[in-house]
């Protein structure tokens, strides 16, 4: 069984706003406390991804013009590798303008970004408002992150995603806007992919989440150890208060 946790984060450096880089830490340090190894590397434009390289995959947010930069390196040096990692069983986690180009595409007013196609879903940019807001989410990732939790985060997106037929939601919003503020989703998962709109950053609002995707990527069939989480607790709980839920 693998000691060490293997992350490897697409643009590092052009997909990073929000504080989402928080999600890194936080995964290195809960490793770190278990005695697990961590090993951080990272993928950049015009850099193939060798899909053995790494247990686990995270892809932030990023300003328009980043992300199309980033959307067509998907799509033409890195499709192929993140295709395989997946197939593989490797875990993903991929967090606003990274969810928005796991799918078919991204419609950016008569632009059209294209998608990595990993998962069933488009996005598009609408002329509306922005959904933005502190959101909560029922989830159940099964009996490895304990059966139905909550997800506790912040939205702040113009696109509005819409899952395909047989696509199934990361949640079930509870409160705010979810992918398009209609359907009353949230995210998408297929097998060890996660997309999602809740970020500012996520995985130390929802600690449960990040050792959710610790004991995944390393295969484990076992909820890792406990930690001592009163911290990240009262963190969760004043999520969950902002949410209003």
């Amino acid at each position: 069984m693998a000691d060490r946790l293997r992350v490897c984060a697409l643009y590092p450096n052009l997909m990073n706003i929000y504080a989402d880089r928080g999600n890194l830490l936080l995964l290195r340090r809960r490793c770190e406390w278990r005695g697990i190894g961590f090993e951080l590397t990272a993928s950049d434009l015009g850099e193939p991804l060798d899909p053995d390289a790494a247990d686990l995959f995270y892809i932030g947010g990023g300003q328009d013009r980043d992300q199309r930069l980033c959307a067509f390196d998907l799509a033409e040096v890195k499709r192929e590798g993140l295709h395989a990692a997946a197939a593989r069983g490797a875990a993903l986690l991929a967090v606003c303008g990274g969810y928005q180009l796991l799918g078919s595409s991204y419609q950016l007013g008569e632009e059209t970004l294209p998608g990595v196609g990993l998962v069933d879903l488009e996005t598009v940019r609408s002329d509306g408002e922005r959904l933005i807001g502190n959101i909560a989410i029922e989830v159940d990732l099964g009996p490895l992150a304990g059966g139905t939790r909550v997800l506790a985060g912040f939205e702040n997106h113009g696109g509005r995603t819409h899952l395909g037929p047989a696509a199934q939601p990361l949640g079930r919003v509870l409160k705010g806007h979810g992918n398009n503020g209609e359907d009353g989703r949230e995210g998408i998962r297929e097998g060890n992919v996660i997309g999602t709109y809740m970020h500012g950053p996520l995985l130390p609002k929802n600690a449960w989440l990040a050792d959710w995707l610790i004991a995944t990527a390393l295969g484990r069939e076992e909820p890792l150890a406990p930690l001592d989480d009163t911290f990240e607790a009262a963190a969760h709980v004043e999520a969950r208060r902002a949410a209003g839920a």
